[in-house]
C-alpha cells in the first residue's frame, strides 16, 4: 500500500503453436481481462474528443491487431506489460481523522514489449521508448519456408502453418504499480467516471417518462369516460331492469297455480328459496324480452362472465408465478432506489433477486390456491406442485442447457457444478415448502373470492366477433401501447448492457418511475380490452386479459431479433445462442409479471361492473 514499483518482472511462459493461435483468436474477437481493486473493476482510461473529460472502460485489452506495412496482412501482439495506477484520497469522517485512506479511482494501462533488450532481472530495459512488441507469432521451421517466402515481413494463414512441430514462443510479463493520492473524486461518486452517458442519459429518461405520461394520460381519460359516463349508465339501466324483473318473479309465485309450494320441514324458504328458482330459470331470465328488454351488450352475460375458463388448472400456476415475479421485482426496484444494491456490490442484484424470487414462493402458492379454488379445482396439492415447479422448472432447464454450451466453450462465466446443486436446493427445499405453505392457507383458510352474480348451467352461444376483438389480433393491438410506453427506456437498457463501455445499469430511480406508469398503462390497457370484448357479448375474459397483460412481451421479443440483427456483431453460435435464449427467458418473465397484472386488473374491473 502506498509504494511504487517501477517494475516488477512476473513470469515467463513457454506457449506452443496451437496455444498461439487461441491466442489470436481471443485478441482477434477483441476479449478484455477484468481485474478488481476494492470492489472496482480495473479501468482502461480514456478522454473525450475536446479534452473536456475523462472516463473509463471496464477491463482491459488481451492485446491488439496491426497489419504488416508492405503486405498488409494482420499481425496479433499481446499486452504482456501492465501498468497499475490506484488512485486514493483520505477516508471521510473519523476513518479518515485517524489516517485511513480509500481507494477511488483503479486504472490499468498496457503495452506490448517484446523479448529483446531487457535487464538481467528480466524487466524491459526501457519501458516508455518500446520499438520491438510482443508479437503472437512463431515462423514455421521448415526448410522451405525462407525459399517460398523470401520475405520475412509475410505470415501466411494459418492453414499453411505446421502448429505441431513442437516449437514454443516465450513471453515474459512484468507490471508496473504507482500510487497516486487524487482529491477530487469523491468515494461517494467513484463509479461516476464508469458511466460515460450520464448527462446524455439523463435526458433520455426524462424524454422517456414523458412520453410514458402522454400515453398513460391518453389511456386514463378514455378509462374515466367508460367508467364515469358508459358504464354508470349500463350499470344503473341494469339494475333497474333486474329489480323490475326481480318483482316480475315475486308476484308470479305469489300467483295461485304458478308452481310454488310451502316447502317442508328442514327445507330453504324465503330468499333461499327464490335464489334456488333464479337458479334453475338463469339461462330463461338474460333471455326474458318482456323484463329485459333494454339489456344489451355485457349485461346479458351476467350468468356467464364468472364461468370458470378452460385450462384453469394452468392459468393459476401461472397468476401465482406472475404474483412471486411480482414481489421480486418489487424487490429489487426498492433496494436498488436505495442504493443497497449498487454496482460496487458485485454480484449482488442477481443474488438478492434468487433470493427474493425464493421467499416470495409464499405469495406464489397463495395466489395460486384462492384463483384454483375460485375456479372450482379440487386438487389443491397438485395445484401446489404445479405452481412450484411449472415456471422454476423452465428456468432452471433453460439455465442449465445454456450452462452446458458455456462449459464447452472454456468460458469462466459458466455456473460451477456446486453453484447449480445449490440452486436445486433452494428451489426443492425452501421455495417448494413455501409455495406449499401459501396454497394451504390461500386454499383451505382464506378460501375462493366471491363473485357477484351466479353462473347459469349452459352457456350462451357466442356471436359472430369483429376482427380487432378476435384474441390474436386484440393480444397484438393492445400489447403495442405497453411496448411504446417502456420503448425508450428499454432502448437504453440495451444500450447500457451491451454497447456501453461500462456495461453497467445504474438508474434505478428512473426505471421505478416508468415501471409504476407501464403497471398503470397495462392496467387500463386491459380494463379497455375487456370492456370492449364484454360488450360484443364474448364471456371468455380470464385467459383473454392475462394474455393482453403480456401481450407487450411479443413486441420486446421482436425488439430484440431486430436489435441483435442491427445493433450488435456478435459472431459465433453459441454467442447467438445465448443472446436469444436469454433474451427468451426475460420475455416470458415480463410477460408473466405483466399478464399478471393485467389478469386482477379485468378481474377487480368485472367484479365491479358486475356488484
Amino acid at each position: 500500500m502506498g509504494q511504487d514499483q517501477e517494475c516488477n518482472f512476473l513470469c515467463s511462459r513457454s506457449v506452443s503453436r496451437k496455444d498461439l493461435k487461441r491466442a489470436r483468436e481471443l485478441v482477434r474477437d477483441g476479449y478484455v481481462a477484468e481485474w478488481i481493486v476494492d470492489n472496482l473493476p480495473g479501468a482502461t482510461s480514456f478522454v473525450t474528443v475536446d479534452k473536456s473529460r475523462k472516463y473509463y472502460a471496464a477491463g482491459f485489452k488481451m492485446g491488439y491487431k496491426d497489419f504488416a506495412p508492405s503486405s498488409g496482412k494482420p499481425r496479433f501482439y499481446i499486452n504482456n506489460h501492465l501498468t497499475i495506477v490506484i488512485r486514493y484520497r483520505k477516508a471521510p469522517g473519523k476513518d479518515g481523522e485517524r489516517g485511513g485512506k480509500v481507494v477511488v479511482a483503479f486504472e490499468v494501462y498496457t503495452k506490448s514489449i517484446g523479448k529483446n533488450k531487457r535487464l538481467e532481472g528480466g524487466c524491459p530495459a526501457d519501458i516508455n521508448d518500446i520499438e520491438d512488441p510482443m508479437e503472437l507469432y512463431i515462423p514455421p521451421n521448415s526448410t522451405d519456408f525462407s525459399l517460398q517466402y523470401p520475405h520475412s515481413s509475410y505470415y501466411p494463414p494459418e492453414s499453411e502453418q505446421d502448429i505441431e512441430d513442437g516449437a514454443t514462443l516465450e513471453i515474459p510479463y512484468s507490471y508496473s504499480v504507482y500510487w497516486r493520492e487524487d482529491t477530487k473524486i469523491e468515494w461517494s461518486h467513484r463509479w461516476d467516471l464508469y458511466f460515460v452517458n450520464q448527462e446524455e442519459g439523463s435526458r433520455i429518461h426524462w424524454l422517456a417518462i414523458i412520453n410514458s405520461l402522454i400515453i398513460s394520460g391518453l389511456l386514463s381519460a378514455i378509462v374515466a369516460m367508460i367508467l364515469t359516463r358508459t358504464i354508470r349508465g349500463d350499470i344503473k339501466t341494469y339494475k333497474d331492469a333486474s329489480a323490475e324483473e326481480g318483482k316480475a318473479k315475486k308476484k308470479r309465485l305469489s300467483r295461485p297455480g304458478s308452481g310454488a309450494r310451502t316447502p317442508k320441514l328442514g327445507e330453504k324458504s324465503g330468499a333461499r328459496l327464490l335464489d334456488q328458482i333464479d337458479t334453475e330459470n338463469d339461462a330463461d331470465v338474460s333471455s326474458d324480452d318482456e323484463s329485459l328488454e333494454d339489456v344489451t351488450g355485457w349485461k346479458l352475460l351476467h350468468g356467464d362472465v364468472f364461468r370458470p375458463p378452460p385450462y384453469g388448472y394452468v392459468l393459476a400456476p401461472l397468476i401465482g408465478s406472475g404474483m412471486q415475479l411480482v414481489f421480486m421485482a418489487m424487490g429489487l426496484l426498492f433496494l436498488s432506489c436505495l442504493g443497497i444494491l449498487n454496482p460496487s456490490f458485485r454480484g449482488g442484484f442477481v443474488s438478492v433477486g434468487v433470493g427474493l424470487f425464493v421467499f416470495a414462493g409464499i405469495f406464489s402458492g397463495y395466489f395460486s390456491g384462492r384463483v384454483y379454488k375460485t375456479f372450482g379445482g379440487a386438487n389443491w396439492r397438485k395445484n401446489t406442485l404445479i405452481t412450484a415447479l411449472l415456471f422454476p422448472g423452465l428456468l432452471f432447464t433453460l439455465v442449465f442447457i445454456l450452462n452446458l454450451f458455456v462449459w464447452a466453450q472454456a468460458s469462466s462465466t459458466a455456473l460451477p457444478f456446486s453453484t447449480l446443486i445449490g440452486i436445486v436446493m433452494l428451489w426443492l427445499c425452501i421455495q417448494l415448502p413455501l409455495v406449499y405453505i401459501g396454497s394451504w392457507y390461500g386454499y383451505t383458510q382464506v378460501g375462493n373470492w366471491e363473485h357477484p352474480t351466479k353462473t347459469t348451467t349452459l352457456p350462451r352461444q357466442l356471436p359472430a366477433q369483429a376482427w380487432y376483438i378476435r384474441s390474436l389480433q386484440s393480444i397484438l393491438l393492445a400489447g403495442l401501447i405497453p411496448f411504446a410506453v417502456i420503448f425508450i427506456e428499454l432502448l437504453f437498457v440495451f444500450q447500457s448492457l451491451w454497447q456501453d463501455k461500462s456495461g453497467y445499469y445504474y438508474v434505478f430511480g428512473f426505471l421505478s418511475v416508468v415501471s409504476v406508469i407501464l403497471i398503470l398503462t397495462i392496467a387500463e390497457v386491459t380494463i379497455v380490452t375487456i370492456y370492449i370484448k364484454l360488450c360484443s357479448e364474448d364471456y371468455n375474459w380470464w385467459w383473454h386479459s392475462f394474455a393482453v397483460g403480456g401481450g407487450s412481451s411479443i413486441w420486446v421479443w421482436c425488439y430484440c431479433v431486430w436489435y441483435y440483427f442491427t445493433k450488435l456483431h456478435i459472431q459465433g453460435f453459441v454467442s447467438g445462442l445465448l443472446f436469444f435464449s436469454y433474451s427468451f427467458m426475460a420475455c416470458v418473465v415480463y410477460g408473466l409479471l405483466t399478464g399478471t397484472v393485467g389478469f386482477l386488473t379485468a378481474y377487480a374491473f368485472v367484479r365491479r361492473i358486475y356488484g
